[in-house]
């Protein structure tokens, strides 16, 4: 996010050791210094839960988000998606990853007509 820990901890009111031990996991966080560092680098919390990589993720929405937008980012919140994408990004072979989303796209598209 381009804001250097001192940046950080003192728009937090805190030291940078203290924001060290935030991102190392050694101090827990509470909910209100969670929102306030959301408020901060102006993201929403569910953005410190999410494990998909912040380099290829989708822009956030806003409180404005279209119907459509709130549907893709409750899909993008659920495990299976993120584990999917996630392996998905694993596969190295450009080629292998296209051949694998023209199945998956296959797949969808005759989902009608496959047993459940």
């Amino acid at each position: 996010m381009a804001l250097s820990q001192e940046k950080l901890g003192e728009a937090l009111n805190l030291t940078f050791q203290q924001v060290q031990k935030y991102e190392r996991g050694a101090n827990r966080i509470s909910a209100s210094r969670l929102h306030e560092l959301s408020r901060i680098l102006d993201v929403p919390v569910q953005f410190f839960f999410d494990t998909t990589d912040p380099v290829r993720a989708a822009p956030l929405g806003g409180f404005a988000e279209s119907a459509q937008e709130a549907f893709d980012s409750d899909l993008l919140g659920r495990r299976d998606t993120r584990e999917l994408i996630g392996a998905y990004f694993q596969i190295d072979n450009a080629t292998v990853r296209r051949r694998l989303s023209d199945l998956a796209k296959a797949l969808a598209a005759d989902s009608d007509s496959l047993p459940d």
